[in-house]
């Protein structure tokens, strides 16, 4: 009878593929897959330690794993095991760790944790001792002098019709409230050809949009010679697959040049996320960011001027040491002005190991969440201003599922610009040029507009 074995993911899109690029792994050794629930024989839980709160998250999934089935074998894996060596490798309810760059490696501990097991305890008990010490399985390497970039693939997705991709680790650039350079190490990028066969493989398998993800993904490439404008043109000519999009963006990436030749490919989606964290260049500074609101909204003018209504979205940290109110109100001032897609709010969190835990002037929690429920409404005006612009205007739908919205079945899916939208479901029909009419069911799906004028 073939071992049961579940997964759980914490953390980023980069996590959420390696995730599943485990699940692969497991399936091929001939593992069954199942719900993150009691009765499974092993535990994959794939950590995230971007801020104190998630490391905490992490540890409590490994323990609730181990309570689920205390004779299941536990493997934590991923950012927060490795930054917290010790804590990791001390807690008895972890049997294996692997760190960042060892998650191929996982089918080899599991083979090597049952056989050491099975000889302890043959070793305990022909000694008369009954249960002993059981060993564990521990792999990290110095994520910070690696230049390997781990080998992981994946050949489907359980979203059928969009698949992540990962195609770059690490980062170089060090912003000063942030843990994963150390968690990831320096940037390494992964080959052309190695991504080009995964998206290959994926089109075969009926992925017909890609979305290219990496932990600083603007860096692509600085280490093989090539840049990221030359691997989308590159997955661009793959047969089946009919879009591409891109994971977070620095700002600095985005000239006339890079936007120009993105707009003369027709697979690509005009759906930018470019990190911004604050309005306010003073304290852009502190972040050790290396630009400032007026460079980032610069940047978004090119987007602006190349594309018709391009999609922009971002990040903002609020009540970053130091944030005071008048520096608050420099970020709210910008962001009523650029009016972005849609805004992402974060209050700063404090994480040992930065150089922004030690600085002065830490802000109240009291504080942090009023500003935080602020810049959320704002964000939710500029949103819907965005969505506005688009109703009446034909756009093309990549359907990915089948669901139920106030109680009639819908399909639903997204324009090239990352708008959800949904039609009444008929079997047997596919709808691909649609008119956006108007938001369907406001108080409870406010991201769905209804379609209609569909071509057949």
């Amino acid at each position: 009878m073939s071992k049961k074995a579940a997964l759980h993911n914490l953390g980023c899109k980069v996590n959420a593929y390696e995730t599943e690029a485990m699940r692969q792994l497991l399936e091929e050794a001939g593992y069954e897959i199942v719900p993150f629930a009691p009765g499974a024989d092993v535990y994959v839980i794939n950590t995230c330690s971007v801020t104190n709160i998630a490391d905490r998250k992490s540890r409590q999934m490994l323990h609730r794993a181990r309570k689920m089935n205390p004779q299941a074998v536990v493997v934590a894996t991923g950012c927060y095991v490795q930054t917290a060596r010790e804590p990791a490798e001390n807690d008895a309810a972890i049997d294996i760790v692997l760190g960042n760059n060892s998650k191929k490696d996982l089918i080899e501990a599991l083979e090597s944790f049952y056989r050491e097991r099975e000889e302890a305890s043959y070793d305990c008990s022909a000694a008369g001792t009954g249960e002993g010490q059981l060993p564990g399985y521990h792999k990290k390497i110095d994520i910070n002098h690696t230049k390997e970039y781990e080998s992981l693939s994946i050949s489907r997705t359980e979203e059928h019709t969009r698949a992540y991709m990962k195609v770059q680790d690490g980062c170089n650039q060090f912003c000063t409230y942030c843990i994963i350079p150390y968690a990831r190490g320096r940037v390494r990028s992964r080959t052309m050809e190695d991504v080009l066969r995964e998206a290959q493989v994926l089109a075969a398998n009926g992925c017909r949009e890609v979305v290219l993800t990496g932990i600083h993904l603007s860096s692509y490439g600085v280490d093989l010679g090539v840049t990221l404008l030359d691997l989308i043109r590159a997955v661009h000519d793959v047969e089946g697959i009919e879009r591409i999009r891109l994971g977070s963006l620095e700002p600095g990436i985005v000239t006339e040049e890079f936007a120009r030749s993105l707009a003369e490919l027709p697979k690509f989606c005009p759906h930018f996320h470019l990190s911004l964290q604050s309005g306010c260049s003073e304290t852009l500074k502190r972040m050790n960011r290396r630009y400032t609101a007026e460079e980032f909204e610069a940047r978004c003018d090119i987007l602006r001027s190349v594309f018709d209504h391009p999609a922009i979205t971002t990040d903002v940290i609020v009540g970053f040491p130091g944030e005071t109110e008048a520096e608050f109100e420099e970020t709210v001032e910008f962001l009523s002005g650029i009016k972005l897609y849609e805004t992402h709010i974060f209050k700063y969190s404090r994480r040992h190991g930065t150089r922004a835990a030690a600085m002065k002037d830490q802000i109240p929690e009291q504080v942090k969440g009023v500003r935080s429920d602020r810049l959320i409404a704002l964000g939710e005006q500029n949103r819907r201003e965005f969505e506005q612009q688009y109703q009446g205007r034909s756009v093309q739908v990549l359907f990915e599922e089948k669901t139920e919205i106030c109680g009639q079945a819908y399909y639903v899916g997204y324009t090239k610009e990352y708008i959800r939208a949904a039609v009444p479901a008929c079997d047997g029909i596919s709808y691909e040029n649609v008119t956006l009419c108007g938001v369907l069911g406001h108080e409870l799906e406010p991201h769905i507009f209804c379609l209609q004028q569909m071509d057949r």
